[in-house]
């Protein structure tokens, strides 16, 4: 005889929300800006173990090089939750359930992630394009693919959604920083 009794089911606890596409795209651009630094030491490192002399020997073999770098760069990061820029923005990559990303799925986020430049990529090589063209593209692109994150039912992007990752607020992170800022004021 089925019990009368209502059945408990554990409650998920609820994630936290996904951040706004413009600190999302802000946290971004700032990592552009320090991933100037990873280039020019991984840059000098490569120069200097190669013993190249002109910017253009051993080109694509720096590229890869730099691509094996950035992967281990971000892999390593994430794995850990965030990158600098991450952390600056307040803002946490996890896996579906909101458990920290392992390695492989880390190295997956990364691969998936080059999605961002490799269609327009794709399409500019073979024409060879002035600047201009090329740059309106990546803009073009790039716009594109941070808006498709609108169409997304927690708003992440399509290669956070196929690596099974999520963008989340970092409240904790958030109270931390404001209550370090109230101690270096002297409030706290």
């Amino acid at each position: 005889m089925p019990s009368s009794a209502p059945s408990s089911i554990p409650a998920q606890p609820a994630l936290p929300p996904t951040p706004g596409l413009r600190r999302r795209m802000a946290c971004w651009l700032y990592e552009g800006l320090l991933l100037f630094g990873v280039v020019f030491i991984a840059g000098y490192l490569f120069g200097t173990l190669s013993q190249t002399r002109n910017a253009m020997d051993n080109r694509h073999l720096l590229q890869a090089f730099l691509f094996v770098v950035f992967g281990i760069y971000f892999t390593w990061f994430w794995s850990k939750g965030q990158t600098l820029a991450m952390k600056t923005w307040h803002i946490r990559v996890t896996d579906k359930s909101g458990n920290a990303l392992t390695q492989g799925r880390a190295l997956a986020r990364y691969l998936l992630s080059w999605l961002w430049f490799l269609p327009p990529l794709a399409v500019i090589a073979p024409f060879q394009l002035p600047a201009g063209e090329t740059t309106v593209l990546m803009l073009g692109w790039i716009a594109v693919w941070a808006l498709l994150s609108r169409l997304h039912p927690q708003r992440q992007f399509l290669h956070d959604a196929l690596a099974g990752t999520r963008l989340v607020h970092d409240a904790q992170g958030e109270a931390r920083a404001r209550l370090k800022r109230r101690k270096a004021d002297g409030l706290a």
